[in-house]
């Protein structure tokens, strides 16, 4: 992720919390909400004597520099920053579940149906010694029950606003969030007993390798503490675990 990505990031990420941004090329002045002023700027004494009194609420303007020089001042804010962490985690945990429509015109648009879809984004992370991740898009019909993978890249290619268009009128589901969140999940399962476990067989193998080394360092010596203390470390270190992080999701009412 570049500064610009990261610049472009901010913007959209206040906009769409009604935030005020004004922007240039280097930096961003945000008029923070009374929202956003509680989530992002640690003022919980603030906000408790303002509520208490009855006052007239001044959220705090923040001022983010995402391309250094000498004119900017302002919190710098890159990938490893803290602020920007911290709107990583904020954005996650108020935006984690979204509804939202597709602004599709069709042949007849006093006519035009949206059909509902469940989303649903995660990380599966392969973690031993090493690790790698993988991202998984699925996508449920909530009317027929079909599967896409990829979802997320299809959504991309459409046109989405979270209030429903004119002329258009989303249809029913037939099967219900929760019953497709079970369908969800039991596809990811499927997606993990499915694919290749190269990853793990060789991570047992490291292991044993390290284990017998170990064996033999304390072949002549009295199993200690310290022995029992390293072979843990050991299964710590090599032992292959799959965990699964749900990234976001929604419902998603689409065209044909």
């Amino acid at each position: 992720m570049q500064q610009h990505d990261i610049h472009q990031f901010l913007v959209r990420y206040f906009k769409e919390n009604d935030c005020e941004v004004a922007e240039n090329e280097n930096s961003l002045v945000i008029k923070l909400t009374e929202k956003m002023d509680k989530l992002l700027m640690n003022r919980p004494f603030y906000w408790h004597y303002i509520e208490k009194i009855g006052g007239v609420p001044e959220p705090m303007t923040l001022t983010l520099v995402t391309k250094k020089n000498e004119k900017t001042s302002g919190e710098f804010v890159h990938l490893g920053s803290p602020r920007l962490h911290q709107i990583f985690q904020a954005a996650k945990k108020t935006s984690q579940f979204i509804r939202m429509y597709e602004n599709a015109e069709g042949e007849n648009s006093a006519y035009l149906s949206l059909i509902p879809w469940l989303n649903i984004n995660v990380k599966i992370s392969y973690v031993c010694d090493r690790k790698k991740d993988s991202l998984l898009s699925l996508g449920l019909h909530l009317i027929t029950g079909q599967l896409k993978e990829n979802f997320f890249n299809q959504l991309q290619e459409k046109s989405l606003t979270p209030t429903l268009p004119d002329y258009s009128f989303p249809l029913t589901p037939l099967i219900k969030p929760k019953s497709g969140m079970n369908r969800v999940k039991k596809a990811i399962y499927a997606y993990i007993e499915n694919g290749d476990d190269e990853w793990a067989e060789n991570a047992k193998a490291r292991w044993k390798e390290d284990l017998a080394l170990l064996e033999q360092f304390y072949e002549d010596k009295e199993k200690s503490e310290a022995y029992h203390n390293e072979k843990e470390a050991l299964q710590i270190q090599y032992e292959p675990k799959i965990k699964v992080e749900v990234i976001n999701g929604g419902i998603y009412y689409l065209s044909q």
